[in-house]
C-alpha cells in the first residue's frame, strides 16, 4: 500500500482536512448551476438565493465557500432561535431552511431588511420554498419572489473525481477500477464517498493491505448489512 509524501488539498470534502475555497472547487454538470452562482455574486439576479439540494449534495460546502467570498455573516442561529439580526447591510446565510424551528416572522424581517439595503442572502435547503410548511402569507410571497437553484444528486464524474481526492488527501493511491467499481454501487451522495472511503483506508491499514476492488465490495456489504 503506497503512502505518497505529497499531501493534496480536497475539495468538496465532507470529513478529512476540507479545504473550503473557489479554487479548489471540483465541478461537474450535477453543481454547475450552484458554482456559477458563486462566481456571479454579487451581480445576482435577485437579493434572495435559495440553494436546494438533497443531503449530500454539496450545498453545505459551497454555502462555506461564499461565505468566504461575500463575507457573509451566518444568522443561521438567530433565525432559529428568534433572535433579531443585528446588521442592516451586507451579505448573510441562512442554511437549512426547510429544518423545524424556523422563525418564519424574522425570517420575513431579514428578508425585506436585504432588499430595502442592497444586500444579499442566501439560503439553503432540501426542498424548494413552495414545499416548506410557511404559514406566514407575506413570507410565502417573500420566497416566490427569491432565485432557485437546484443541485442534482452527484453524478460519477464529480463522485469519482471527490473519491480520487479523498484518498490522495489521505497520502493513498487507489486504482482508477476500484474507485469506478464503488462509484456503481455506492449510495449517490458526498457525505457516502467521505464515509466509504475512511472505512476502507481504515481496514486496510487495519489488515496491511492495500486497497483493491475485493476490499472495497467488503466495506460497500458492510453498509449495505447495517442498513438492514
Amino acid at each position: 500500500m503506497a503512502r505518497k509524501t505529497e499531501t493534496v488539498q480536497l475539495p468538496l470534502a465532507l470529513g478529512h482536512d476540507p479545504v473550503a475555497d473557489r479554487e479548489h472547487l471540483l465541478v461537474s454538470a450535477s453543481i454547475a448551476p450552484a458554482v456559477d452562482l458563486v462566481d456571479r455574486w454579487p451581480d445576482w439576479r435577485a437579493p434572495v438565493v435559495v440553494l436546494v439540494g438533497p443531503p449530500g449534495s454539496g450545498k453545505s460546502h459551497l454555502a462555506a465557500i461564499w461565505k468566504g467570498v461575500s463575507q457573509a455573516r451566518d444568522v443561521t442561529d438567530n433565525l432559529r432561535n428568534g433572535r433579531p439580526v443585528p446588521y442592516r447591510q451586507g451579505a448573510f446565510l441562512f442554511e437549512d431552511a426547510d429544518r423545524a424551528g424556523l422563525d418564519e416572522t424574522a425570517l420575513f424581517h431579514l428578508i425585506n431588511t436585504v432588499r430595502q439595503n442592497g444586500g444579499s442572502l442566501l439560503i439553503t435547503a432540501r426542498d424548494l420554498p413552495g414545499l416548506w410548511p410557511v404559514t406566514l402569507a407575506d413570507l410565502r410571497s417573500r420566497l416566490q419572489a427569491a432565485t432557485v437553484v437546484e443541485i442534482g444528486a452527484p453524478d460519477d464524474q464529480l463522485l469519482e473525481q471527490v473519491i480520487f481526492k479523498l484518498f490522495a488527501d489521505r497520502q493513498l493511491e487507489v486504482d482508477h477500477r476500484v474507485v469506478s467499481y464503488l462509484v456503481s454501487r455506492m449510495e449517490r451522495s458526498l457525505d457516502s464517498a467521505c464515509q466509504i472511503v475512511d472505512e476502507i483506508d481504515r481496514l486496510a491499514l487495519s489488515r496491511g493491505r492495500r486497497i483493491t476492488r475485493a476490499l472495497a465490495a467488503e466495506v460497500l456489504a458492510r453498509r449495505e448489512n447495517a442498513t438492514v
